[in-house]
């Protein structure tokens, strides 16, 4: 940090005095007059904060004097101002701040910059004006501080390699299938009787069993489950007995019934003597006027006896169980488990070509997971959206595509149809949220990612805009122990070097901005050699980083190294 010296006051008072005079040109000021803080400007959540400190001494503040500064940073073809201070003398009224000619003064100065690109490569100048007795002369502007830095905004090349969101399909090749039916008994009565036989369900359970035996190509078997069951009103001997034999007939049935139709099935069985489940099932969603009483009557008892003392024991209902919910429970119910299987991964593709209209749109959105060129991709989508115009994913995906081809509009434009869509949708959130990020509008990134958290990708885009924020230290522990380029920007960013080169050495898909940041971690450890060897291939795959080096703060203390890239 630069330390205020006692002669360098002397010659701001000098100055001062000159002024008063009105005779002398006034000198340049020293830098090493004012103490700035950070010693290195650095951009932090988009903007660049200073302060710049020092004193008057003891009687060199004319009395009548009045002096304005004004932090200025200036970069090639443009410049930006801070606040302006103003310090008066003894003798000037005003609200400013007051030096006194015999006693001195500190003064502080604080400003904030908004960052821009170009400030990498800057200069901070405190410029000033005095006025004495009316007179008024700029004094020469005195420079303070070089350049800006600017790694935390690497954020905004970082976001550029996140995965977007992808939406996915729920296409599923093999789809379990069941078709149900009752068989219904009277009361303490175990034989199939013809009408339940012949039956609406039964039929259609049927037609069921012979569709899937026959289309040998789409369905296949599983089994078929037979369940007995008994109503729990009388003895428990009793219900077992019928529960076993409605069983034993029912499977008896089903095998001849098989037998007869030449179907190779097979045939799970079980029976329930006292069906307290289905029960207590029909009774809750019955309209019975005392249902709660007989539903806390079966929580509080756990014996079956004592449960069916205790329902008889409520004579006004008791009746409309035995008409309306008994009936129900004294049955077999058959169940075919089967599965439909769907069509091949070359099915597909050649419906997709041929006639992409007789496929669903799972089946659609499947189908562009199976190809890896992006052309053949995008086709799909573009099929989907004219096809299935209702759905959000394809318009997702087709952005996905967009944001990979670095062409933002187009992706924002497929993004605005999605979200109309479905606004909600977390994979739209969180590609506009990377989008955002991208273009550095960090507030509209925000409110995008906290609405697309359920989304795989989200995590990553949420770890650019921690560092965007300057939430360094949340921004590391976000990205846990992915190994990317963002991830290594923000340990590098909380000071976390040795897990920073880690983390860069593991990046699968490298690129010149990872050994861009393999030559920061080499500056921050003072290590010349690495900055060298890293910066040299991250040129080599991105030329345009040569000039960003030659500008970045990080490597202002290696410019013999820099020199050579």
């Amino acid at each position: 940090m630069f330390t205020m010296k006692k002669n360098q006051l002397v010659i701001i008072a000098t100055s001062l005095l000159v002024l008063c005079s009105c005779s002398a040109k006034l000198g340049e000021m020293s830098p090493s007059y004012f103490a700035v803080t950070p010693q290195v400007l650095e951009a932090v959540n988009g903007e660049v904060p200073v302060v710049v400190s020092g004193a008057f001494p003891e009687k060199f503040f004319p009395k009548k004097a009045v002096i304005t500064a004004t932090p200025v940073l200036r970069w090639e073809n443009g410049s930006v101002s801070g606040e302006t201070y103003t310090f008066i003398g003894e003798k000037v009224e005003g609200n400013s701040q007051m030096i006194s000619y015999s006693t001195g003064g500190n003064f502080t100065m604080k400003s904030t910059f908004d960052y821009v690109p170009e400030m990498a490569k800057s200069e901070l100048f405190i410029e000033f004006t005095a006025k004495v007795n009316n007179k008024v002369k700029s004094l020469p502007a005195v420079k303070v501080a070089d350049g800006v830095l600017a790694t935390a905004e690497l954020y905004v090349q970082t976001a550029a390699s996140t995965q977007p969101a992808t939406s996915v399909d729920a296409f599923q090749r093999v789809i379990k299938q069941a078709k149900r039916a009752n068989i219904m008994f009277l009361i303490q009565q175990t034989n199939l009787r013809l009408s339940e036989l012949n039956s609406n369900q039964m039929k259609e359970f049927t037609e069921t069993l012979e569709d899937v035996n026959t289309d040998v190509e789409n369905k296949v078997f599983d089994n078929i489950e037979v369940s007995a069951y008994a109503s729990p009103d009388g003895t428990l001997e009793l219900n077992e007995r019928l529960a076993a034999q409605r069983e034993r007939n029912t499977e008896e049935h089903m095998n001849k019934l098989l037998k007869k139709k030449k179907i190779d099935a097979y045939v799970d069985t079980e029976y329930t003597a006292e069906d307290w489940e289905g029960f207590q099932e029909l009774v809750a969603g019955s309209n019975i006027p005392d249902k709660e009483l007989i539903l806390r009557v079966l929580s509080m008892y756990d014996d079956p006896e004592a449960r069916e003392r205790e329902i008889k024991n409520i004579s006004t209902v008791y009746s409309e169980l035995a008409e309306e919910i008994l009936p129900q429970l004294r049955r077999a119910r058959l169940t075919l488990n089967y599965q439909l299987i769907g069509r091949s991964d070359d099915e597909i593709l050649t419906l997709v070509q041929e006639d992409a209209s007789a496929l669903g749109l799972e089946e659609l959105l499947y189908a562009a997971t199976l190809v890896e060129n992006t052309d053949e991709k995008k086709a799909i989508y573009e099929k989907t959206v004219s096809l299935y115009p209702g759905d959000y994913r394809a318009y997702n995906n087709l952005a996905e595509l967009a944001i990979k081809a670095v062409d933002y509009a187009t992706a924002k434009n497929y993004l605005g149809k999605a979200a109309k869509l479905d606004a909600s949708a977390a994979e739209v959130n969180t590609n506009l949220g990377i989008i955002a990020l991208i273009e550095g509008n960090v507030a509209d990134a925000e409110n995008y990612l906290v609405r697309g958290t359920e989304s795989e990708a989200n995590v990553a885009a949420l770890g650019n805009l921690y560092i965007a924020r300057g939430q360094y230290e949340r921004a590391a522990s976000t990205f846990g122990d992915t190994k990317s380029n963002a991830a290594a920007l923000a340990q590098i960013m909380a000071e976390q070097y040795t897990m920073a080169k880690n983390t860069l050495d593991a990046v699968e898909n490298t690129d010149g901005y990872t050994y861009y940041l393999k030559a920061v971690v080499g500056a921050r450890t003072n290590n010349a050699a690495a900055i060298a060897e890293n910066l040299a291939k991250a040129v080599e795959l991105d030329a345009s980083l040569a000039e960003r080096a030659r500008k970045d703060m990080e490597f202002k203390r290696f410019a013999t190294v820099i020199l050579n890239i």
